[in-house]
């Protein structure tokens, strides 16, 4: 187990900056598939994909905004935050093997504990694969946690 503590909304700052990365793994798209229902051949189907625009397999999109959604839960703000909203523009097809970087910006505090977030995911070339903004709801103390240690996941 990890322990985290996530950054109030007392201590956060406009300008302020965290990041959270991950590669890109064949369970990764299998689990993504399982998990939303999305079994697009384009994800699973290496010879549909073969004559699709990207000529290999693409991650899903919704995949980056899974990692997005982790950096903010457990980063910056971290533990206790609660998601508003998120926009998204997919810039770049994301692959098996990318190992993808999201990277976070304090836009702007707003009333009521909301802030605004950029919310932009860079592949390992620091070429932009997604550009967006989400409005949280930030925790209001300082907490430290435990994060959930996970049983081991097969596939097949």
């Amino acid at each position: 187990m990890s322990q985290v503590t996530n950054v109030p909304y007392g201590d956060l700052e406009v300008g302020q900056k965290a990041s959270y990365s991950k590669t890109v793994e064949e369970k990764d798209i299998q689990l993504f598939a399982a998990l939303s229902g999305d079994h697009n051949p384009v994800h699973l189907d290496p010879e549909f994909a073969a004559r699709s625009p990207y000529k290999e397999r693409i991650a899903h999109g919704m995949f980056s905004g899974a990692l997005i959604s982790a950096a903010v839960a457990c980063t910056m703000p971290g533990p206790g935050t609660i998601y508003l909203g998120q926009t998204m523009q997919f810039t770049r097809a994301v692959k098996l093997g990318d190992t993808l970087t999201v990277r976070l910006e304090i836009l702007e505090k707003l009333p009521k504990f909301r802030v605004r977030i950029a919310t932009r995911v860079y592949n390992q070339h620091d070429e932009l694969v997604v550009d967006g903004e989400a409005e949280i709801l930030a925790p209001r103390r300082q907490q430290s946690v435990e994060l959930t240690q996970l049983p081991p996941i097969s596939i097949g």
